[in-house]
């Protein structure tokens, strides 16, 4: 059996910096990975004659919400892979099995459905041999976020989030996540924005060459950023509000906001002890609401 962790992607500011004329959105993004995440597992599938590349079986807190999903990103990025790879080597690859473990939220913001296909395509290549650049070629089919789920640590995401390049050096972080059960639709959001076709501008934020000093300067820095699709998802959603008011709310809490589309939120801590206090300060706030919290470091 091969085992992965697909974890939770936030990105720490969004800015949107134009739109494609066939209608893509161009972006600008730093993105991190927290210990958060999904569990993905691979077996040989006990009936090799099957005509399927893979299947599926979901378990998790959080499967439910998969389970009438007709066409699984795993499942997809299998399929991808198996007719690259055919279409490369010409060699025989045997079905498998997979199970996922989904620990987090459906449609939140943090990249879910995206890390379990990035963690399958990993997974895929050890199992059949392949060379890990054959996933990375058709990781941008899959989704706009694969191709950053690929590697699991920071990196910018610019054009339309298949442009890439490893992040300066960040501190140590503690983090946390919040979710409050609520679905965001992504295409509402995007569609809020109202932004012309063919339109586009200049990326303007400055990274430092040799990352921050320390955790202060770091949120500092994100107080200069921003997420553009926050506003238009707290339309949609407005308990998002909520959420991040009880995180600024909460004891030596460095910085808050919204991770991509929504609706999940963030807040950073100079440690993930000070994050763990602060996650409990916070479901005692509001333990009848019913928000998923986690608590823990963020990936270096």
């Amino acid at each position: 059996m091969l085992q992965d962790t697909a974890p939770a992607k936030i990105n720490l500011y969004l800015h949107i910096t134009g739109r494609r004329e066939d209608g893509y959105h161009l972006l600008d993004s730093l993105a991190v990975f927290a210990g958060a995440g999904d569990r993905l597992s691979l077996i040989r599938h006990d009936k090799p004659d099957i005509t399927e590349t893979a299947t599926l079986t979901l378990t998790g807190p959080f499967s439910e919400g998969l389970k009438m999903e007709p066409d699984n990103l795993v499942l997809r990025a299998a399929h991808f892979l198996k007719q690259k790879a055919l279409d490369v080597t010409k060699c025989s690859l045997p079905p498998v099995a997979f199970t996922l473990e989904k620990n987090l939220p459906v449609s939140s913001g943090i990249g879910g459905g995206s890390a379990d296909a990035a963690c399958a395509l990993r997974l895929l290549t050890r199992y059949w041999e392949l060379p890990l650049s054959l996933a990375s070629e058709i990781a941008p089919f899959l989704g706009a976020d694969v191709p950053v789920c690929l590697n699991t640590f920071a990196q910018r995401m610019e054009n339309i989030g298949d442009h890439l390049s490893p992040a300066p050096r960040i501190p140590s972080l503690g983090m946390i996540l919040v979710n409050p059960g609520v679905a965001v639709s992504t295409p509402v959001i995007f569609k809020d924005l109202n932004l012309p076709k063919g339109v586009s501008a200049p990326t303007t934020t400055q990274l430092p060459a040799h990352g921050w000093e320390n955790a202060k300067a770091f949120a500092a820095f994100l107080e200069t950023t921003r997420n553009d699709l926050q506003p238009p998802a707290i339309r949609q959603v407005p308990v998002i509000k909520d959420v991040l008011h009880a995180l600024s709310a909460l004891p030596e809490v460095l910085f808050a906001r919204m991770s991509g589309s929504g609706a999940t939120c963030f807040a950073l801590f100079e440690t993930a002890e000070k994050a763990f206090l602060a996650r409990e300060t916070l479901m005692k706030q509001q333990e009848s609401k019913g928000w998923w919290c986690w608590a823990g470091d963020v990936l270096p």
